[in-house]
């Protein structure tokens, strides 16, 4: 099986968002992608892996593979907030730091129409999140 390129993962996210009329279903959609998602460990729930900025509490955990890619578990206690935390996770986890350090995320987020949908707080939040994914990639 053939791994899937960030593009390719994020083609699949935007053709699943134009399925949905409204954004009811669009955040439907996002909250099911975070139960999918691999969830931080209860003993890696630590001030250390939180990210900062984030009103609710999200957890970001980055693990370098022998393959020199890097391989992320993220959970957050609010659920959209652990949707957009895991569409993170399914763009970046299983990358080499130069792919994650380079992808135009903000590109995908337009794209996807979330730089227009959510709160201030959100986007605060998503982009602490974001900085928080490529600092964990730098120094994982």
């Amino acid at each position: 099986m053939t791994k899937q390129t960030q593009e390719e993962k994020a083609e699949e996210l935007i053709e699943a968002f134009e399925m949905f009329d409204n954004w009811e279903d669009r955040y439907d959609y996002l909250i099911d992608l975070g139960k999918k998602s691999p969830p931080v460990k209860p003993d890696e729930r630590i001030p250390d892996n939180r990210v900062e900025g984030c009103q609710s509490n999200v957890w970001l955990v980055a693990r370098k593979t022998e393959e020199q890619t890097v391989e992320f578990s993220a959970d957050s206690d609010a659920m959209i907030t652990k949707g957009l935390v895991s569409l993170l996770w399914l763009i970046y986890s299983g990358e080499k730091i130069e792919k994650i350090l380079s992808y135009d995320i903000e590109a995908l987020l337009s794209k996807l129409g979330l730089d227009q949908h959510l709160s201030l707080t959100r986007k605060n939040g998503l982009s602490g999140m974001v900085k928080r994914v490529k600092s964990l990639a730098v120094h994982s």
